[in-house]
């Protein structure tokens, strides 16, 4: 194989999803009696981008606006998130984290973070920044949204 080759990256790759998922897994583990998967997933997406058109969300989960209004209906009547009138316009809904929403995303987040804390604090400096890079480029070829996109689409 070849430095940068596209087989060995997958592979690479795939290998680094296992250990993510296992890291993902034992966060959300807590919390799934409270909320499904797909719910957590619209949680995780309002912690990034705050209040957000539900048109838009439902696009960026690819799935059925009317769908997307039903899972909507559920995390409202759980607490979850609220509905808003657009400052824009009238016509449109935003979705947003309530605060209780918020708090429950956190505590995944936290969860998570230390255990991946915990899973690089062995390896360099030099080590940890190839991994920066690495799941940087990864991200931006997913078109994952970094802190910087989400507060550019936020207008911040």
């Amino acid at each position: 194989m070849h430095p940068g080759d596209l087989e060995e990256a997958t592979e690479a790759a795939l290998v680094a999803s296992r250990a993510l998922l296992g890291v993902v897994a034992a966060s959300l583990v807590p919390v799934l009696g409270r909320v499904t998967l797909p719910q957590f997933r619209v949680l995780v997406l309002l912690h990034s981008l705050g209040p957000t058109r539900s048109g838009a969300l439902a696009e960026r989960l690819d799935v059925h606006p009317s769908t997307f209004s039903r899972t909507t209906d559920r995390l409202v009547t759980s607490g979850w998130v609220s509905r808003l009138e657009s400052p824009v316009s009238k016509r449109e809904v935003l979705v947003d984290l309530t605060p209780k929403g918020r708090r429950l995303v956190a505590s995944v987040l936290r969860r998570r973070a230390e255990a991946i804390r915990e899973i690089l604090a062995p390896l360099s400096a030099e080590q940890r920044q190839q991994i920066v890079h690495g799941l940087a480029a990864f991200s931006a070829a997913a078109s994952e949204p970094g802190h910087e996109e989400a507060a550019a689409m936020l207008g911040g």
